[in-house]
């Protein structure tokens, strides 16, 4: 094979044949230049390496270094130089060049899948999501969704903000229910309720390998609650709130009276009350059971409906047939209802001279409810019908077979309690000589 000393003018001068021809290097062993037919040059480092004793039958390998052009002939042979260097410390230039390209390759994968955790599957981007899925795709119940969020917002979300979703697994998710106090069991639950629906959400869809709270303890649930209000503490609660200003006096006195659940009042909307027919109709989507149910109406409710919609004494009384019975903005449904509590449990203590109410809660106005009816001698299929319970006598296999609405036995119920919460009242503040359904205006 031709040699020669490899510089720009030797590379110019060399023309191409009809095969390849190469020009070898004459002070550098293994730097040559390959001219192909087409005319192009490029710059080639050839080797063997073998063991020693082994060389001569070794195949050589060649290592292309660059087309003349892009890389002049003394970078060429700078290169060539690095190259005779690694070959004589027994690395195979091509496999050291594959194994940097297959180094790069992952590297680049690896910046890839960071970016794709960093700005895909990071927490909050994910929890945004699937709150959005949760509230909308299944028409939850806005109670749902407001723990959903407050589970998130409260909790999850401090510990978790940034952190791709696969990387988060018991060691990151237990210190979050720990941190909660043992007394609040409930919120224990809540907190690992939702965030297994979230990550069991996000399983499904690929986003991690497994639900990581599946293999963590449940918190224990919180004792069942049997409070119920005595009379005299029933009658308090509902003068209490007759002097509250509306729409959150009238809030709590439309739970003592009528046992719905405290969602299902607070968002009571005039298009769902009928005053000709006396009825309430909850639709499914507000019921937690997601049963339509039909409420009657007793004239202590009518009367305070009849005051909160300012037609009192009008000859042809008729309630709007839009809007929120219960709103403080005349747009949306009231709110902040732990506060209006505290409101009206400062009122109870004014009323027994300084003596809180101790260890009650808004829902043990539905319970008290259900216990009285049942001390009134009410049958205990109607005091489920009145709290529209699909339990007990209409569960299962009766549930398909026992169709009966209730409907005369609720009012009659309903009516039964209106009278009996009247006489509570009236015994208590002798005063008291006003309809239940007269209610204090707002400001």
């Amino acid at each position: 094979m031709p040699k020669a000393n490899i510089t720009k003018r030797t590379v110019d001068a060399v023309q191409a044949g009809e095969r390849d021809v190469f020009i070898w290097d004459t002070s550098l062993s293994g730097f040559g230049l390959k001219v192909t037919p087409a005319g192009r040059k490029v710059y080639v480092y050839q080797y063997r390496l073998a063991p020693p004793g082994k060389a001569d039958r070794t195949p050589a390998k060649r290592y292309t270094i660059g087309k003349h052009g892009a890389v002049t002939p003394d970078q060429a042979r700078r290169r060539a130089e690095q190259l005779a260097g690694m070959v004589a410390n027994g690395v195979d230039p091509r496999e050291a060049e594959k194994d940097q390209h297959a180094a790069e390759a992952k590297a680049k994968r690896a910046a890839a899948e960071k970016e794709r955790l960093e700005n895909e599957l990071a927490f909050n981007l994910v929890a945004g999501r699937w709150l959005d899925q949760y509230e909308h795709e299944k028409g939850r119940r806005p109670s749902s969704v407001r723990q959903a969020k407050l589970v998130i917002d409260k909790h999850l979300e401090p510990a978790l903000n940034g952190k791709p979703l696969p990387h988060i697994g018991r060691a990151e998710l237990q210190p979050i229910i720990d941190a909660i106090p043992a007394r609040q069991k409930g919120m224990r639950r809540a907190v690992f309720a939702y965030a297994s629906v979230l990550f069991g959400w996000a399983a499904k869809r690929g986003m991690i390998e497994a639900n990581p709270l599946s293999a963590m303890e449940r918190p224990s649930p919180p004792l069942a609650r049997s409070r119920v209000l005595t009379d005299n503490e029933l009658a308090d609660t509902y003068l209490a709130a007759s002097a509250m200003e509306a729409p959150f006096g009238p809030f709590f006195q439309l739970l003592i009276l009528t046992g719905q659940r405290r969602s299902e009042v607070a968002g009571v909307a005039w298009h769902e009350l009928d005053r000709d027919s006396a009825t309430w109709t909850i639709p499914p989507e507000r019921a937690k059971n997601k049963a339509a149910h039909i409420v009657p109406l007793s004239h202590a409710v009518i009367s305070l409906l009849d005051h909160l919609a300012d037609i009192e004494g009008d000859d042809a009384p008729k309630w709007p047939t839009s809007g929120f019975v219960l709103s403080t903005n005349g747009r949306s449904a009231i709110s902040g209802i732990t506060k209006a509590k505290n409101r009206l449990d400062a009122a109870i203590a004014k009323r027994r001279e300084g003596e809180a109410l101790d260890g009650w809660r808004v829902h043990d106005l539905r319970r008290t409810l259900a216990t009285g009816l049942q001390r009134l001698g009410i049958r205990f299929e109607v005091t489920e019908a009145v709290l529209n319970h699909v339990s007990g006598a209409k569960s299962g296999v009766a549930g398909v077979y026992q169709q009966h609405d209730w409907k005369d036995e609720k009012r009659a119920a309903l009516d039964a309690w209106a009278r009996h919460v009247a006489s509570i009242v009236t015994s208590t503040d002798e005063n008291n000589v006003v309809s239940l359904g007269t209610r204090k205006k707002s400001a």
